[in-house]
């Protein structure tokens, strides 16, 4: 069958690869603790009572027919005074683009900002920027992080790339390793990309920041730093993905929402009403009045967040514990999000069978067989399969389920040789 050039190269979700292995398993009956999706168990992490109250009233009101093509206008002035209150930015309801989820908007970002063979720069690991530099026909420019610097990219490992590339994608509280920027490391980055747009002429098109902060509510005991509130000239170069999927653990509800440069957020309302994107009217609608109340918000997210928090330190004591019994495993302390960075040193061991641990993905294969838990290797994000390092999360898991994984996770790394 011909089919386009970008479908015929277009690669799957290896999360999702996992994610299927995993759902066979379970049909069958096996005992597996997955911390692969970074999603959540709605039954462990129900949205807000209020929130989901709010849903069902607007569908009573039969709120069912299109909204605006760039969100509710209530639901924007909520997010407008959210912004100013909670992280001091100062955006206009019209600078604000809602969607459904934070995906369409990167991807709109994506398009509005790179032409074919334009230089986009993000870090590895980082979550799904490789997929869409592909469909973008971007030229992209990957660059690798270390644990050293929590795998989040310095203004010395990015400085020799941005040299005439339109778009630099970062994410804090980072999707996959839960570690976040400092002041000082933001503060020096955004420092590159103003001096770098210094050097441009009126006919150039400038460099953005895609700053991805989806998770900024969901840290423990760090500060979230944002470009703008660190540096007010770098407004008209920060493009921002935000919303309720992560803060609200409404993952399903589907409404995000970006806010940027006018001439920007207007040409990726323009791009989304093309893809029919947009939230659904009645999550909009009971959104916009959840976020009215700042103390219904503030309570449901330090509940939910400490609920999270125990469960990656739960997590995070469990690998260290297990790294002072002798395992060649290490992990990074969770600063924010869902995940937590867990180091597993046995590629290249030899299984029960006799064959050897190839890879990353190899090693999450055998762990879901005979171990029953089911990671995420960093090759998902755009490392090497030869990287031992997985990302791990917590939303789909009780408590109970993450403290019981290590007995198994134990027995399983015995076997390897």
């Amino acid at each position: 069958m011909k089919i386009s050039k970008l479908a015929a190269s277009l690669i799957g979700s290896e999360i999702i690869k996992i994610g299927n292995e995993v759902n066979d398993l379970r049909a069958k009956g096996a005992e597996i603790a997955n911390l692969t999706i970074g999603d959540l168990n709605s039954d462990i992490y129900p949205i807000p009572s209020k929130l989901k109250e709010g849903i069902q009233e607007a569908y009573k009101n039969n709120l069912t027919n299109y909204p605006p093509a760039n969100g509710l206008l209530s639901l924007r002035k909520s997010v407008s005074e959210d912004l100013k209150n909670r992280w001091n930015l100062d955006y206009a309801p019209n600078d604000i683009l809602v969607a459904g989820g934070s995906r369409p908007l990167i991807y709109a970002t994506f398009k509005t900002i790179v032409d074919e063979g334009d230089k986009v720069v993000y870090p590895v690991p980082s979550w799904n920027n490789n997929h869409y530099a592909y469909l973008t026909s971007a030229n992209k420019i990957e660059v690798e992080t270390s644990k050293s610097n929590n795998y989040l990219p310095t203004a010395e490992d990015l400085k020799p790339h941005l040299d005439g590339a339109v778009l630099l994608a970062l994410c804090s509280p980072l999707n996959p390793t839960g570690t976040m920027f400092t002041k000082e490391q933001l503060s020096e980055i955004c420092k590159l990309v103003l001096d770098e747009n210094s050097k441009r002429g009126e006919d150039e098109k400038p460099l953005y920041l895609m700053y991805d902060q989806i998770y900024a509510m969901l840290t423990f005991g760090e500060e979230h730093y944002n470009p703008v509130s660190l540096f007010p000239e770098m407004k008209k170069y920060t493009i921002f993905i935000d919303g309720t999927s992560k803060c609200f653990a409404a993952t399903g509800v589907r409404v995000g929402w970006s806010f940027g440069p006018a001439e920007i957020i207007d040409k990726m309302k323009a791009l989304l009403t093309h893809v029919g994107a947009w939230a659904p009217k009645p999550e909009q609608e009971a959104v916009g009045v959840f976020m009215q109340n700042a103390d219904d918000v503030n309570e449901f997210v330090d509940d939910f967040k400490g609920k999270i928090a125990e469960s990656l330190q739960t997590l995070h004591e469990g690998i260290q514990n297990m790294k002072t019994k002798g395992f060649s495993v290490e992990s990074i302390k969770p600063m924010g999000a869902l995940y937590l960075t867990i180091e597993l040193d046995y590629i290249g061991k030899t299984k029960p069978d006799g064959s050897q641990v190839v890879d990353s993905t190899d090693l999450v294969f055998y762990l879901i067989k005979e171990a029953g838990v089911a990671l995420v290797p960093f090759s998902a994000f755009g490392n090497s399969r030869n990287m031992p390092w997985f990302r791990a999360s917590v939303g789909g898991l009780s408590i109970e389920e993450v403290r019981d994984l290590f007995p198994r996770l134990e027995a399983a790394l015995n076997k390897l040789k």
